[in-house]
Parts: structure tokens; C-alpha cells; sequence
């Protein structure tokens, strides 16, 4: 990832839409953000988001802000919103199974660059979160707290968000022990409960050592578990690749579900 253009420097008070304004400056128009959520869960996918806002007031969404200080009835009004004004947007889904295979760094790295790839506009730039990612073949940054401090950032980490919500409550249906619905495939201590209880369910990632503990407690694999799903389908969406499947096309569907709640 490259710095920010010669010359081109940031207030630390130009807001949350400083960034995008000071790259136009510099003749960047389409900056593209891209974040994720999940990476820390034991259970459940990993899922990625990238958004290009337009300029201008119409690229102002009402009450943006890091997805994780929003609550989850602010995250659905500014996931519409996104949704309906973004220049271009994606998501991308990685199912537990792939996660463990090529591992947390590697499935997280390739589910960004997947978000990016499949935006229908290609960006001039792309702002991450926290740390760099190559691959991209445009110009980036790597924004520190970069959710907290870049529109468009902001703006993919609620569309990561609220996508792993819907997929987490749809798994709590599922597997209803675990209450996935409650705390989204996080290691808290009703999950840490309900895992040494039940053992791990097929959604669970065998990477994790609290996983790979109470498996060996339960003398399960859940390879095994996973395995005893026929016809199973990892992820969800149309239109991805192996092991990235994008959820773009399946918008309407998890919305119809989300107004008949």
C-alpha cells in the first residue's frame, strides 16, 4: 500500500469525510473503502464489505459511523443507506470451513481483496482499515481506527456488519443452543457455556483452540460434523468464487426476510 498522494496531508479534525474530500483534491474521484467483521468469532463466516460514496452531499449518509458504535437498529437505517447511495458496493462472504483452510490472516486478506474486485466501478484508491493490503492495483492507505476516521470505510464495515448479523440469525435458527442470535459467533462467556455444553456445531471454526478443545472433549471433529450435511451449501450468494461467495445479488432476499420480522 503507497502513502497518501505527494503533498496531500489530513486534519486530524476534517471529519469523518476528510479523507475522501483531500484524495479528490488530489484527483482521486472514486475512493473505495473495505472492512470486515467476524475476523475474531469462533463460529460463523467471515464476511467483507467495500463501498464507494459519491461526492458530495449526496455521499453524506445520516449518522455513518463505525458499524461496532452504532446500534443494530442505527446499522440497518445506514446499511439502506449505503446501499442507496453508494456509487458501487459489495459484499463477500467466506464460510467457516474456508477460513480454516487457508487460515484467519490469509481468508481475511482475500475476502478484502475479493470486496474490492467485485465493485461494478473501479476505484482510484482504496482506504483499509488498520493495516495494509496488497493485490488491490490501485493505490491505497491503511488508515489507523480507519471505521472510526474514512466515510467509505465506515460505510463497508456496516455493510460487513449487518450482512453477518442476518447470516448469524439465520444460523441461531439452525443451531439454537448456541444463541447465535445473541452474541454473532463471538467468544463470550453464554457461547463459551453453550460450547463445552454441546460441543461444536458444523459453523464452528476448527482453527480456534476453544473449538479444537472442547471437540477433542466431545470426541468430535467438525470436519466430521460438517461432513455429515448432505448437500450442505457453504456460504450464500450467486455470483462468488471458491471460497468468496458475494452477497450482493442476495440483498433482496435478506431484506423481505428482515421487514418480516
Amino acid at each position: 500500500m503507497s502513502a497518501l498522494p505527494k503533498g496531500l496531508t489530513v486534519r486530524r479534525d476534517a471529519g469523518l469525510y476528510g479523507y475522501e474530500r483531500a484524495l479528490r483534491r488530489a484527483g482521486m474521484e472514486r475512493i473505495a473503502g473495505v472492512d470486515e467483521a467476524g475476523r475474531g468469532a469462533c463460529a460463523g463466516p467471515l464476511v467483507a464489505g467495500a463501498a464507494i460514496l459519491p461526492e458530495g452531499r449526496r455521499g453524506q449518509v445520516p449518522g455513518l459511523a463505525d458499524s461496532k458504535l452504532l446500534t443494530a437498529r442505527a446499522r440497518e437505517r445506514c446499511y439502506d443507506e449505503v446501499v442507496d447511495r453508494a456509487v458501487a458496493w459489495s459484499v463477500v462472504v467466506v464460510p467457516p470451513e474456508e477460513c480454516d483452510r487457508l487460515g484467519m490472516h490469509v481468508a481475511n486478506l482475500e475476502a478484502l481483496r475479493r470486496a474490492v474486485a467485485l465493485l461494478d466501478v473501479r476505484p482510484d484508491y482504496v482506504l483499509t482499515d488498520g493495516f495494509p493490503v496488497d493485490g488491490f492495483e490501485v493505490p491505497g492507505l491503511a488508515v489507523w481506527k480507519g471505521d472510526r476516521v474514512a466515510a467509505c470505510i465506515a460505510a463497508a464495515s456496516v455493510l460487513a456488519k449487518v450482512t453477518r448479523d442476518r447470516i448469524m440469525r439465520d444460523l441461531h435458527d439452525d443451531y439454537p443452543v448456541y444463541d447465535f442470535e445473541t452474541h454473532k459467533g463471538y467468544i463470550t462467556a453464554t457461547h463459551t457455556a453453550a460450547l463445552e455444553e454441546h460441543g461444536p456445531s458444523p459453523v464452528h471454526r476448527q482453527r480456534f483452540v476453544n473449538v479444537r478443545r472442547v471437540a477433542d472433549l466431545h470426541g468430535v471433529a467438525v470436519a466430521d460434523l460438517r461432513a455429515s450435511l448432505p448437500g450442505q451449501r457453504s456460504g450464500v450468494g450467486d455470483n462468488g468464487g471458491a471460497g468468496s461467495l458475494s452477497v450482493r445479488a442476495d440483498h433482496d432476499r435478506y431484506q423481505d426476510r428482515e421487514d418480516a420480522r
